[in-house]
């Protein structure tokens, strides 16, 4: 998909209160960032934020990063809180515009307590499997930053990058601890479920949503 480019974007995020600039500066230290202890979560790849805004919202004792590369569909998820009421915002919420082949050079080990991946680029072409964020190549990365008992949830309607991950952490030998192939019909899997804007909008057009918890 041709993202469309925003003039001024760089800009925006530069200045924005919610957006975290140089964070290889905190590694290992978010716990200053949030004046607390509270469980780390990050959304790698997290589009225009309205997931993990809902889970900041619901979730007041845990702390939040949602990562996304590109500054034009982060630039929405900042106007979307910037919408919100300021006594409204959550404050265990945070952005940060980066790569995630970077990761490990701003969280520290056992750093993270749960990695959320939803509806990831599927890189359909071969020669570039390893760049689908549940590849070996990236599965090892995040066993780098993720806590002893951390895990990863991943939801996707694309069938055929469901299967390769499944082969992926089968090989890497992580552990699979939930899967269903048609989410919104598991009533166990679904419960509490936040969708993202792909996920109504794929679902809305009777498309399966899979997902898996996989954990070390």
């Amino acid at each position: 998909m041709r993202l469309r480019n925003i003039p001024g974007a760089d800009d925006q995020i530069a200045v924005s209160p919610y957006c975290i600039q140089a964070p290889v500066e905190h590694r290992g230290l978010w716990h200053h960032v949030f004046q607390n202890r509270h469980p780390l979560h990050i959304e790698v790849g997290m589009g225009k934020g309205s997931f993990i805004l809902k889970l900041a919202q619901n979730n007041p004792d845990k702390n939040f990063i949602g990562i996304e590369k590109y500054t034009s569909v982060l630039l929405r998820a900042i106007q979307k809180l910037e919408r919100i009421p300021p006594n409204e915002v959550p404050n265990n919420l945070r952005f940060i515009c980066m790569d995630a082949e970077h990761l490990n050079d701003v969280f520290a080990p056992e750093e993270i307590d749960t990695i959320y991946l939803n509806f990831s680029d599927p890189w359909p072409k071969k020669r570039h499997a390893r760049r689908r964020l549940t590849s070996r190549q990236f599965l090892s990365l995040y066993d780098q930053i993720l806590a002893k008992n951390g895990t990863i949830e991943f939801k996707t309607d694309n069938r055929q990058l469901f299967e390769f991950s499944l082969s992926e952490l089968s090989a890497v030998q992580w552990k699979l601890d939930a899967c269903s192939y048609d989410l919104h019909n598991d009533p166990e899997l679904n419960k509490g479920n936040i969708m993202t804007e792909y996920e109504e909008k794929f679902s809305s057009f009777g498309n399966p949503i899979y997902k898996l918890i996989t954990s070390r």
